[in-house]
């Protein structure tokens, strides 16, 4: 469903546009799209304008899959990654199981251009973005904290364990590894009830082109629901959520 709306936005940015300029973005967060078009006509700006576009969404939680407030993991906390990849240097910067800070495009946006490395994560990554000026405070919400409740009522179904005790198709933890000669060490439950749940995980995935042909390409994502604390899946890491370069193209894939 989202790769069908992605082409459907294409189309209508090109008969629009009478330059090389383009915002195009996964799903239909068009809010999103809007922001970052906005901020494009204004600034030319392939980077500031992918900031733009998946800040709102971060700011207005899409889905409840972006931003604070949504997908708590297994301990109840909301954490953010976001992923700003330049496709004229070919430098990115992100952040990845990014805590207590609302602004993870933004924090990704500073790793790229106020540091030489690539990605920072975990309180690791919160320190750095209290040092460049971001404000700490929790990403919970009343409603976030009452998905984790319910998913703890309901014995922590669904969730990402396997090989431990006491069952975690039946049991909340705390978890202990199973022994590797053990009858039951190599079972292992059909991970399509996790995924099949409707907004369980999700990212904006966003693609921005100037005047001038330059590309940038990010996302931004609170990740799967219910994770293990400390999960980075795809969304933050570099050629794997997105990827941009002037002289070929770009794409986010996530």
């Amino acid at each position: 469903m989202g790769f069908y709306k992605f082409l459907i936005v294409l189309p209508a940015l090109l008969i629009n546009c009478t330059s090389k300029r383009l915002v195009i973005n996964t799903w239909a967060f068009w809010e999103a799209n809007s922001a970052a078009w906005e901020t494009l006509m204004k600034t030319n700006d392939v980077i500031d304008t992918l900031e733009a576009g998946c800040s709102y969404c971060e700011s207005h939680q899409c889905d409840f899959t972006v931003g604070f407030g949504g997908s708590p993991d297994e301990s109840g906390e909301t954490t953010l990654d976001a992923l700003i990849f330049d496709g004229k240097t070919m430098d990115a910067g992100a952040v990845a199981d990014l805590r207590r800070i609302k602004d993870a495009a933004s924090v990704a946006k500073y790793v790229l251009q106020h540091t030489t490395h690539t990605l920072l994560a975990g309180d690791q990554a919160t320190t750095f973005a209290s040092a460049m000026g971001f404000v700490e405070e929790s990403l919970s919400t009343n409603a976030s904290l009452a998905v984790w409740n319910n998913w703890k009522q309901n014995k922590c179904q669904p969730n990402y364990w396997k090989n431990v005790d006491p069952d975690p198709t039946t049991s909340c933890g705390p978890y202990v590894p199973l022994a590797q000669n053990s009858v039951y060490y190599d079972f292992y439950k059909d991970a399509r009830n996790i995924n099949d749940v409707q907004f369980n995980h999700d990212t904006i995935g966003m693609i921005v082109i100037d005047d001038d042909g330059n590309i940038a390409a990010g996302t931004s994502t609170n990740g799967l629901k219910h994770k293990i604390p400390g999960r980075v899946g795809d969304s933050p890491i570099p050629g794997s959520g997105a990827y941009a370069d002037n002289s070929v193209g770009a794409a986010c894939a996530t």
